[in-house]
């Protein structure tokens, strides 16, 4: 069927498409002082889309310049981040394309090895609403084995590419088994997933582009894409962001790209970063898969999920 302009569309149209996904209960405990590990005020949740060159290659722009911007994330920026990781002590979860894995054997290893997590974000970072729901199934499934044979441990968690959420992400998401996506932004903390209404189990730990490093610092030679924010001046947006989620109780979730933010002068911010949250008591650092664990115990308390 056609779709005719929105101003025209019946009201059940333009209600299905709302309700499609949505929002279901939120999954913090009610008690403040019960909500994370060990009577923690705050959950930090650090994450690190390792897409390298994949962004090129899902848009066939193969020229030398383009998958050297890629590997940089890979050759430079990654040891320098999990450097910094090992000294603050804080475990993260890495994002990786299946094209990214196969290229760098063994760099989902060295994840692993560090104690990180490592989830699906896709096969060659494609767009998920370009695709059939066979594609989307047939890529992501694809992906998971990859990871699964180099990790060790089925993954648990997915990111869809660009968070790019398409009609059949859920129901790809719930045929592959996934405990939690990281791909939505309706809400500051974890809630569950609903289709058409109805309750999924499926855990969104939601993310924001006002804590990802890609609108302030992108760079793109031949569009208006350019970076508008001095790294310094960005720290005390994340660092607001933080006070917000400590003062109440709440996550602080941060998405980065090992190929923007591993720079020197732009690293330098996520160290004052941790430095700063480090000075803080009741920080609880995890994983999105510690999270999603850890939460789940309010969803199959409320629906007797098991």
């Amino acid at each position: 069927m056609t779709r005719s302009e929105p101003w025209g569309w019946p009201e059940s149209q333009w209600r299905g498409d709302v309700n499609k996904i949505r929002a279901g209960q939120p999954l913090l405990h009610p008690d403040p002082d019960l909500r994370w590990k060990d009577g923690a005020k705050v959950a930090v949740l650090l994450s690190f889309d390792s897409d390298h060159e994949t962004p090129s290659l899902r848009d066939g722009e193969t020229s030398p310049g383009r998958m050297a911007q890629g590997e940089y994330g890979a050759r430079v920026a990654v040891p320098r981040i999990l450097d910094l990781l090992r000294r603050y002590e804080a475990p993260a979860s890495f994002y990786v394309p299946a094209v990214c894995a196969l290229l760098r054997p063994e760099e989902v290893p060295m994840y692993v090895d560090n104690g990180h997590e490592v989830g699906v974000h896709g096969w060659i970072h494609e767009r998920n609403t370009l695709l059939s729901k066979d594609q989307e199934l047939d890529l992501l499934g694809r992906a998971t084995d990859v990871l699964h044979e180099q990790s060790g441990k089925r993954p648990t968690g997915i990111r869809t590419p660009s968070w790019d959420f398409s009609d059949s992400t859920l129901d790809v998401i719930r045929e592959l088994g996934f405990l939690y996506d990281s791909s939505l932004m309706a809400d500051d903390e974890p809630y569950e997933l609903l289709a058409d209404g109805a309750q999924t189990g499926v855990i969104e730990i939601p993310v924001e582009w006002i804590r990802d490093d890609a609108p302030y610092l992108m760079m793109d030679r031949y569009t208006g894409l350019r970076p508008y924010m001095p790294p310094r001046q960005l720290i005390q947006i994340w660092k607001d962001e933080f006070d917000a989620a400590y003062a109440e109780n709440g996550v602080f979730q941060l998405t980065l790209h090992p190929h923007i933010i591993g720079h020197r002068s732009r690293l330098l911010v996520l160290e004052e970063l941790m430095t700063y949250i480090r000075t803080h008591d009741g920080v609880w650092l995890a994983t999105h898969e510690d999270l999603a664990t850890h939460v789940a115990a309010q969803l199959t308390s409320r629906i007797g999920i098991s």
